[in-house]
């Protein structure tokens, strides 16, 4: 079971939209307002939203403009061994992200609450890229009782 979603951000190259995905004040600016830790390969980013826990990736491979990959090293039950990944391409004045959260064991209903969230956080994404402003936790969109 996978989360898949695709946005365009108006950009001209995947520059950006790389760097917001593999720099700590990037994923900042997007995701979550408490992230910590290294990006490089091996090391692992550490992301926490108040007070609902948090979720620790390790990353698996970085290629420039092209692919961001993570596994779900820590966190809760059902993202546990779950991978996290970012394609990047090009397409005219967009660079199109090919998001995927796969490896999910069933669809229980968390996991509608994620593909909510990631949909949210997606469009947090193009925002800061595109005006300069995301809506990172706490600041982002609360969907229910989880946020």
């Amino acid at each position: 079971m996978d989360i898949l979603h695709r946005v365009g951000v108006k950009t001209s190259t995947p520059d950006k939209t790389y760097e917001a995905l593999i720099t700590i004040d990037g994923l900042a600016g997007w995701w979550t307002t408490k992230t910590t830790g290294s990006t490089g390969i091996g090391d692992v980013i550490e992301f926490r939203f108040p007070p609902v826990g948090g979720f620790d990736m390790k990353v698996l491979e970085a290629r420039p403009n092209e692919q961001v990959v993570w596994e779900v090293v820590d966190g809760p039950e059902e993202w546990l061994g779950t991978t996290i990944s970012w394609d990047l391409h090009q397409e005219g004045d967009f660079t199109i992200v090919l998001f995927k959260h796969a490896g999910w064991k069933e669809p229980v209903e968390f996991m509608h609450h994620c593909s909510t969230k990631w949909a949210t956080f997606l469009m947090s994404l193009k925002s800061m890229i595109e005006t300069g402003t995301g809506a990172p936790a706490p600041h982002d969109v609360s969907i229910d009782n989880w946020n």
